[in-house]
């Protein structure tokens, strides 16, 4: 199986910054980051992924640490600092350019020797730091993304791997024929090309994405090569698994060249008992006022301030899947807690605080890979992307804990047999010949 972490911040958990010995003082620094990813690279993790925001959510400032470091700035350091592990950096196709991001990325995929991917995203907020216009509606930020998808990959695919000659004697750098203007002209983007930047390692950065409405799994099938999904359970990740594998097939492309990876949020401990104490201390460092806050964006924007917390939000309160425009694909999953699941307003808190709505595991080593090992055999998941509650302790207790038990059964690799995100990947190098 593959295996994808989550870095940034503290944790994943909210709270976790509240730890004694949390490392919330550093969490901007190099040096913090360096750490996180020598322990991923220990465990031969393919990737660590930086999540990105690009505004400050006051509510959520208020209880959560909230270091949104620049994605593309720290992975360019950490592509010093490491030698394998895969980079995976957020941007957003509503709030940059395409020919920005396909330098940004094929200038990462450079000086990483290959370990550069893009996690794609659309933006469900932000937009008042980026002029005066309203947010696009969830299927424009779709529609302005798939043709921001189509530039950045001619963009790349402007060189062809050859093109670079470096024929000295005759004076000749590359070799222009093989430099191609792409000449888009679409609805939402005009760019001549071509990238200033010659063809990558690997061809193209691999492509990651996340969405699990109808219109992110449309996105999904036609260009991902990774794609993340918040599951709460199995049957669900089959559902999803299937669903993506039967879209990338229509679309004319090898399933078994997309991996689908569902979130998932282990508490690991030595024993079972010692699990469940984390995970009870970590309840302990909720806070439930600017939870229920960050609830109510979850939720749609509705109003729960005055609902009892003990008992689930009325189900005639929660709008419409098709009728909301931020994060729908996460308020699906957390309208599917409060309507099938009955989930009291306290426990929805829960599921935010400590893990965004993404499955929570708790167990000693052999539990979780268990776990893991059934989803997988099941036709539930590629591989997992991890989110470790705080950091590095609990990606440490991942990697000294879980992955050797995954080793000992044969599920995960003992070391890179390969030098790029797409060997780990099993993905093949996109070449010259690639062009479209």
């Amino acid at each position: 199986m593959h295996l994808f972490s989550l870095i940034g911040g503290v944790g994943h958990h909210q709270g976790a910054w509240r730890r004694p010995n949390s490392r919330a003082e550093g969490a901007m620094t190099l040096d913090y980051y360096s750490d996180i990813a020598a322990l991923a690279e220990r465990g031969k993790i393919d990737a660590l992924l930086m999540a990105d925001g690009l505004s400050v959510n006051g509510p959520r400032l208020a209880s959560a640490s909230f270091p949104h470091v620049e994605p593309m700035t720290m992975l360019s350091a950490l592509a010093a600092r490491t030698s394998r592990i895969g980079l995976v950096g957020s941007v957003s196709t509503t709030f940059s350019e395409p020919y920005n991001v396909a330098r940004q990325f094929a200038t990462l995929d450079h000086i990483s020797a290959g370990r550069a991917a893009w996690n794609i995203v659309t933006s469900g907020h932000g937009e008042l730091n980026f002029g005066d216009a309203s947010l696009p509606s969830h299927s424009d930020r779709y529609e302005r993304a798939d043709e921001y998808l189509e530039v950045v990959t001619a963009l790349w695919d402007s060189w062809e791997s050859d093109a670079i000659v470096l024929d000295r004697a005759n004076g000749v750098y590359a070799d222009a024929a093989k430099v191609h203007r792409i000449d888009h002209v679409g609805k939402h983007f005009k760019v001549e090309g071509p990238l200033n930047v010659p063809r990558s390692p690997q061809g193209r950065p691999v492509l990651v994405q996340a969405g699990s409405s109808a219109t992110g799994r449309t996105f999904a099938a036609k260009h991902a090569e990774v794609v993340f999904t918040a599951q709460q359970t199995l049957a669900g990740c089959q559902d999803f698994y299937s669903d993506i594998k039967a879209r990338v097939r229509a679309e004319g492309r090898d399933p078994e060249k997309v991996k689908v990876f569902p979130g998932v949020h282990p508490l690991v401990g030595s024993t079972e008992a010692e699990a469940l104490r984390m995970e009870d201390e970590l309840r302990h460092l909720i806070r439930m006022d600017t939870g229920m806050t960050w609830l109510s964006k979850q939720l749609g924007g509705i109003d729960i301030s005055g609902l009892d917390p003990s008992k689930p939000v009325p189900e005639e309160l929660l709008p419409a899947v098709d009728t909301v425009q931020e994060r729908r694909s996460r308020y699906e999953i957390f309208r599917q807690l409060a309507v099938e699941e009955k989930y009291s307003i306290n426990r929805l808190i829960e599921a935010e605080v400590m893990s965004a709505g993404h499955l929570v595991v708790v167990g000693a080593p052999e539990q979780i890979a268990d776990r893991f090992a059934k989803w997988v055999a099941e036709g539930g998941a590629d591989g997992f992307m991890l989110l470790p509650s705080y950091l590095p302790e609990g990606l440490e207790l991942i990697v000294d804990g879980i992955i050797p038990e995954l080793r000992r059964r044969g599920l995960f690799r003992s070391d890179y047999t390969g030098t790029t995100l797409r060997d780990h990947l099993g993905l093949d190098p996109l070449t010259g010949s690639d062009r479209g």
